[in-house]
């Protein structure tokens, strides 16, 4: 090794730095330097691929870890007063003995810290040894080598199944078309394969790729966080700059799927990798009990200050007023005894040794522990348990849970959260003529009546097709057929198997055509004008325009399963009964043209979202088939049975700016440039030029009106909407428009808005197909837990990027808004105006709660904003205003709203009215507003699990928010904040009967108790009560928490621990410490017993008056309360006891032998224990039996209501919601009214807002009174301008 002159070390570290801190990086090849020392190496500067995510090292462990541990200020005021009494002239105890209590803590907790490092170092070890392929220059192979072996620079082989080492940018694979499937569950658990391509035109190597022809430049962003985010460009040695994106990156932690192997390019390693920038471990909140807490605190501080000054003043006027030196004050070594001044100033700091307890130093050791072991009580709640995903409730922040049981606003997403995420096709407009699908609405019908969905779609099965066309399997097994029950059996089982793949579903994949449409597809195909034909158009465009991924049902993927294995896949299409039903009246669409014989191998869809996945289905029921799709091709069979392959010239990917995606493909037969575009309503209608085709007919003139019309009855039905539209582009345009779009992927700096700009320049004229209805059902027991949600006192917003006619159907859907309610629904478009309806809304609704005959009739109202109002609403002059009218209302619907203003207004409701906020999501585009809560909540639906990894907790269905917060949340409160409340009582009632001592032993810093069983008395005595207190205490059970949600409303607030309840207990303690030092000091007043044999029924006494305290406030008893009470007492004596008996010079000069012995044997010791111990707890008793009797409490009423037997209970809790009118909810479903049809051009809801309602140029505001559903509204214009 050669030597190094320390200057040069230093200059290559801080030429590293700046390489690594660089925005753009320069990679090479590392091939023509291997072998070479590291510093002739050109990736030298970055990282290598081992990761380390331990904190600690063997050697440095203890230094570490107590530095950790001293940033707790607790921590460091206990060893700070234990190094204090190694200082002679204060002392108040042995200094050895100081130092048990604060050492015992910081091994406890340094114990524990090791075993998580511990195990954090397996893991890092067990995945830096897992084995991969590296390219080795010398043995011209690629080699078995470890992860951790890996640098930037290197080349890579994945075969199938193998998860990525490391960031690679994909090179070569062995699909001819250079297609990499990838999954990426470990990162984000969405389980749908995800298409990546190579750099094309970097690496064309026939048959194998060639690692060392690779003689180019790798230019790449600096590492980020953003999994859905990468930039880079490879230069050439002839200075060509080729683009690549993301569909060219493979992030480490996914898996190849469906691919036999593939060669990537180190871009990134070790911790720079994404997936490692993301892994940021548990999340640290402070909760709002913690920093009451810590208030709480330091008032002790205060209060200890003022004893301790007490005590050294006391001393000081003591030692005064003594007429002579007593001849036990032994002067220092100079002969001389301090000044009083002096011996006061002395004591000050040994009062705060010998009072130091009364800072609770057991108190942050004991919340930790209870919220652990609260933790793992909630993650094994069978009920927030999921059998259909296999999912249980997780938990993040580990130190929240408290702050569930005082909510108050929570915000929600709708698609997802609300609703299953399982996209149904359910109607469709082409060129302005409606297709209802009755019987595909009908099929829904029935399975909406079944007990269970599954059970009627695999007990429907398919009958034997008439014609040639089929989608049954053709090895279907006949048995099945004449055995239901194992047919139900099976369906079970394959559709749980079909789980791996998103949105795939029976319910979302199977769609029975609308007979006229088939008959219009029919007649387009007899007529040979496939070339020009809308209808054609339409289906091409919902089977082409999509990132779907096609592979084979039968590709394993080699994943482990609980499920068991079975010879026979099913695919989703095997199931698509009716369509082939009725396929005989049509025979003849599928008998003319070229026929393709029926794929052996079943084809799977693989989607990135359910809107797609639903699409593509629907053009497959209607015989438009994707077959296969590659980075420049796609294969779309054709009813006929022609197979029509399309050159994918581009793709504008979805982006939540334009609300649209687009795909510009070549013609097959005409060898045209068709762009075809899909998208929100709003954002294709904007970009209409002229009408599909001159040669239409006058009365197709008007099909975007039309279209529109529908859209609006679509919203109305709680339907989401697309439109569907194309462009022919010539040649020259696209050349043109070509080579600016290459320049675009090739940009490093501002590279998204010249993509965005070039999207924008050939996404316009478009013509306007038609548009789809996709329904998205409403989760199970929905309705049920907004309501019990609201009656516990939360109010619950919705914020969602929907339509405002979707968002307002849903919500009454799920009784976020209810048939009673004032709704107001505020839309505009001028600031002005804007701030004028505010102010007039804000007046009404503060006039109405002032008016004295409206004091107990609060209306309940609602509040429905558009995102356009809302963003002028969030205007600094504006929020307080449009807070003051929010916080009026019970429900708030803000619809198309962006991921920003989601978040923006959570943070406004928290700052503004400083209340407790959760936010619950299940999408990327919530993981703002989940961050920006007191607690934000993911769901891990079928959007992957962006919002899981952002929240504080994860839970798999709407519904377990009823019992994680109305039943857990109000458990690990009111415990919590009881047993917080109790350990300050307990510290203050101990420490101050020491306190009490001073006033007659001259304030000189003396205990009348053994210094060794004041230790015990904290440490083992009183640690375990209190704790078991707060683990297993359950004031009210969880059936009455969940059947009278109102009970919730007590934790909310300040809840259990406020300022009230601290000093109550303060106060308390105070006069029960009086009371247990002096009856014994009146009893044994004018006797001859020593200080320590007075000491011992002080401690007796002490013991029994703090657990009977307990005993009192504990409101459920088990075997365990049982066992920890009497054993604490058990403990007690058994120990002092041997102490007594056993120690003789334990803690010279004092002698403790055989005290508790001798006291024992006096009746007098147990008629004062006695007699102190019921008056101590007398006042305390006496409040709780006049409180509960004269002014019971809910929580009180609903304890007595516990304990009837559970029929009796349950009888009481439905009588009273019915009294109260909300009896139980029943699933909700979407109201299905009369289709739109050209037949019936009748709005379908004559006294509904309208569109034009809430898109007017200025402004709407509607109040609906007396919603009777959408079916029978009616509206009331209160302003108007």
């Amino acid at each position: 090794m050669t030597w190094r002159s320390p200057l040069a070390a230093v200059r290559d570290a801080l030429r590293g730095q700046r390489a690594r801190e660089n925005d753009l990086r320069t990679l090479a090849s590392n091939l023509p330097y291997e072998g070479l020392e590291k510093a002739k190496q050109p990736n030298r500067y970055f990282p290598g691929n081992a990761i380390k995510t331990t904190k600690y090292t063997l050697l440095l462990f203890i230094p570490m870890n107590l530095f950790e541990q001293f940033h707790r200020l607790a921590n460091l005021y206990f060893v700070g007063l234990a190094i204090l009494n190694f200082v002679p002239v204060v002392n108040a105890f042995q200094p050895e003995v100081a130092l048990i209590p604060i050492c015992v803590i910081l091994s406890l907790t340094a114990l524990k810290d090791a075993w998580e490092d511990f195990r954090r170092y397996k893991s890092d070890r067990k995945l830096n040894n897992t084995p991969c392929f590296i390219y080795s220059r010398r043995e011209n192979e690629f080699m078995e080598r470890r992860w951790k072996d890996l640098r930037v620079g290197d080349f890579v082989k994945i075969v199938c199944n193998e998860i990525v080492p490391a960031d690679l940018l994909l090179l070569y694979t062995a699909d001819p078309n250079g297609v990499c499937l990838i999954e990426t569950a470990n990162l984000d658990g969405e389980t749908n394969l995800k298409q990546r391509r190579v750099v094309p035109g970097i690496c064309i190597s026939d048959p194998e790729f060639e690692p060392e022809s690779f003689n180019s430049i790798v230019v790449c962003e600096r590492p980020n966080i953003n999994l859905n985010h990468f930039k880079c460009y490879v230069e050439n040695p002839d200075k060509e700059k080729v683009g690549a994106g993301l569909e060219s990156l493979l992030l480490r932690g996914c898996t190849v799927r469906n691919t036999d192997h593939a060669v990537g390019f180190v871009v990134y390693a070790g911790h720079e990798t994404k997936s490692m920038l993301n892994n940021n471990g548990a999340r640290y909140k402070r909760s709002k009990l913690e920093r009451k807490l810590n208030t709480d605190v330091i008032f002790c501080v205060i209060l200890l200050f003022v004893m301790c000054l007490i005590g050294a003043v006391g001393h000081f006027l003591w030692l005064q007023a003594l007429p002579t030196v007593p001849p036990y004050l032994v002067p220092l070594g100079t002969g001389h005894l301090d000044s009083p001044a002096l011996s006061g100033f002395y004591m000050f700091f040994t009062m705060i040794i010998l009072l130091q307890v009364l800072i609770p130093i057991s108190l942050y050791v004991s919340i930790e522990l209870v919220k652990i072991v609260q933790i793992f009580l909630i993650t094994n709640d069978i009920d927030l348990y999921d059998e259909e995903t296999d999912s249980r409730m997780q938990c993040k922040a580990l130190n929240i849970t408290e702050d569930l049981g005082q909510i108050e606003y929570i915000f929600s997403d709708k698609t997802g959260t609300l609703t299953e995420n399982k996209m149904v096709f359910r109607r469709c407009s082409i060129m302005g003529t409606e297709y209802p699908h009755k019987e595909n609405a009908i099929r829904l019908t029935v399975l909406d009546e079944a007990e269970s969905e599954e059970e009627v779609i695999f007990n429907q099965r398919p009958q034997p097709s008439r014609t040639g066309w089929s989608l049954d399997p053709e090895d279907s097994n006949p048995k099945d057929k004449q055995h239901p029950a194992c047919s139900r059996h099976k369906g079970r089982v394959l559709g749980n198997a079909q789980r791996d793949v998103a949105f795939s579903s029976p319910l979302e994949t199977e769609v029975i055509p609308d007979r006229k449409l088939l008959q219009q597809i029919s007649g387009a195909e007899c007529s040979g004008r496939q070339l020009i034909d809308p209808y054609l158009d339409f289906f091409l465009a919902l089977a082409i325009c999509n990132t779907v991924v096609v592979s084979m049902a039968t590709a394993s993927r080699q994943r482990k399963s609980w499920l068991p294995h079975h010879g026979h896949t099913s695919n989703p299409l095997d199931t698509m009964s009716s369509l082939v039903k009725r396929a005989g009246s049509f025979c003849h669409i599928f008998t003319s043209g070229q026929r393709k014989p029926m794929q052996k191998h079943k084809l799977s869809y693989e989607a990135e979202s359910p809107d797609e996945a639903a699409l593509v289905y629907a053009a497959n029921a209607y015989g438009f088939t994707l077959l296969a799709r590659t980075p420049d091709s796609l294969t779309v069979r054709l009813p006929s049975g022609e197979d029509l392959v399309f050159e994918v010239l581009d793709t504008l990917a979805f982006d939540s700016n334009r609300k649209r995606m687009s795909v510009l493909v070549r013609h097959p037969i005409t060898r045209e440039c068709v762009l075809y575009t899909k998208g929100a309503d709003y954002a294709i209608m904007e970009l209409l030029g002229k009408p599909y085709a001159e040669n239409l007919s006058g009365s197709r003139k008007n099909i975007a009106a039309d279209t529109q019309h529908h859209l609006d009855c679509y919203a109305k039905e709680g339907l989401r909407t697309l439109c569907i539209s194309k462009k022919v582009v010539s040649d020259k345009v696209y050349e043109s428009w070509s080579l600016n779009r290459q320049r675009a992927q090739a940009a490093i700096e501002n590279r998204e808005e010249l993509l965005m700009e070039s999207a924008l320049q050939l996404e316009t004229n478009l013509s306007l197909l038609g548009a789809t209805g996709i329904e998205d059902r409403l989760q199970e027991n929905v309705p049920d837990t907004i309501v019990a949600l609201r009656e516990a006192g939360i109010q619950v917003w919705v914020l969602t990027g929907d339509k405002p006619e979707t968002a307002v159907n849903i919500s009454y859907a799920c009784r976020l808004l209810e048939e009673e309610d004032l709704v107001i629904n505020m839309s505009c478009k001028n600031k002005l105006i804007c701030t004028s309806i505010l102010d007039s809304t804000l007046e009404e609704v503060r006039r109405y709660a002032a008016d004295p005959r409206n004091v107990d009739t609060t209306p309940d109202i609602s509040l429905v904003i558009d995102g356009l109002t809302l963003a002028m609403l969030l205007s600094p002059d504006l929020q307080d205003r449009f807070v003051d009218l929010a916080k009026r209302c019970r429900s708030v619907l803000c619809c198309r709203v962006t991921p920003l203003q989601k978040s923006s207004v959570v943070k406004l409701v928290r700052e503004k009215l400083k209340v407790m906020t959760l936010a619950v999501g299940d999408g990327a585009n919530d993981v703002n507003m989940i961050q920006a809560a007191d607690i934000g909540i993911g769901i891990s639906g079928q959007e992957g699990m962006q919002a899981v990894m952002a929240s504080d907790f994860s839970i798999s269905r709407f519904k377990h928010l009823k019992k994680l917060i109305l039943v857990h949340g109000h458990w690990c409160h009111t415990r919590l904040a009881n047993m917080i409340i109790y350990f300050f009582y307990k510290n203050v009632a101990y420490v101050n009967l020491l306190f009490w001592y001073q006033f007659y032993c001259g304030f000189s810093g003396t205990a009348m108790i053994d210094y060794w069983l004041m230790i015990f008395f904290n440490l083992f005595f009183t640690s375990v009560p209190p704790v078991m207190f707060g683990i297993m205490d359950k004031d009210i059970s969880a059936e009455m928490l969940m059947g009278v949600p109102e009970l919730y409303r007590t934790g909310q607030g300040t809840g259990e621990y406020n300022p009230k309840t601290f000093w109550i207990a303060i106060l308390d303690a105070f006069y029960q410490s009086l009371v247990c030092f002096f009856i014994p000091y009146l009893a044994y007043q004018d006797s001859d017993i020593d200080v320590f044999t007075f000491g011992t029924p002080l401690n007796t006494i002490s013991l029994f008056t703090i657990l009977l305290h307990l005993s009192i406030e504990i409101k459920t008893w088990t075997v365990v309360h049982w066992v920890v009470m009497l054993g604490s007492v058990a403990v007690f004596f058994i120990v002092t006891l041997a102490y007594s008996a056993m120690c003789v010079t334990c803690n010279p000069p004092s002698n403790p032998y055989w005290i508790v012995q001798n006291q024992m044997a006096d009746p007098m010791f147990y008629l004062v224990c006695i007699i102190t111990t019921v008056v101590a707890l007398l006042p305390r008793y006496v409040f709780h039996v006049l409180r509960d009797s004269i002014a019971p409490s809910p929580i009180t009423q609903a304890r007595h209501l516990d304990r009837l037997d559970p029929s009796s209970r349950d009888q009481w809790i439905k009588e009273w919601r019915s009294f109260r009118g909300g009896g139980h909810v029943k699933r909700s479903r979407l109201s299905t009214p009369p289709s739109p049809t050209l037949e019936t051009p009748v709005d379908i809801y004559p006294q509904s807002p309208t569109a034009s309602d809430i898109t007017e140029d200025d402004f709407t505001l509607n109040v609906i009174t007396n919603y009777q559903r959408p079916e029978h509204t009616r509206n009331k214009d209160v302003l108007a301008s």
